[in-house]
């Protein structure tokens, strides 16, 4: 899961930086991309409503709210990963001299358990979207 991590994170860089290069303002006037605004306004009165929708939805603003939401489910996923190589590092060192601190140190772990369990299906989901990318492994 930890490369699934590495890959989600790099993409969302992409997706991070693609949103930044575009203006927050019109960004379909930006010098970058291929739609100037009178093309749009051309554009836009042969668009069906849905296409305009569209366009609208991919806003780089929205896009970078996106990209921190997801940032956060992946960063929640991760923390638990991380928390539990950590419990188990000071379970290690308590399993002989303390056995109600490795007991409680054990309910922690089981609860980072259940958090990554129920979380890990949700990480694989986001990798959905860049299913095309050359870097993505199926696995």
């Amino acid at each position: 899961m930890d490369d699934l991590v590495a890959f989600l994170r790099a993409r969302l860089d992409e997706d991070e930086q693609a949103a930044r290069g575009c203006s927050s303002e019109a960004w379909w006037e930006h010098p970058k991309n291929w739609v100037s605004a009178p093309q749009l306004n051309r554009i836009a009165l042969v668009m069906h409503d849905g296409d305009r929708g569209h366009v609208v939805r991919h806003d780089p603003a929205r896009i970078l709210r996106e990209v921190d939401a997801k940032r956060r489910i992946i960063d929640f996923y991760a923390n638990a990963l991380e928390e539990r190589a950590a419990l188990r590092a000071r379970m290690r060192k308590v399993i002989d001299s303390d056995p109600d601190e490795f007991g409680r140190l054990h309910r922690q772990e089981n609860e980072l358990i259940e958090t990554a369990t129920r979380m890990a299906p949700i990480v694989r989901l986001l990798a959905l979207p860049y299913a095309d990318h050359p870097d993505c492994q199926e696995a």
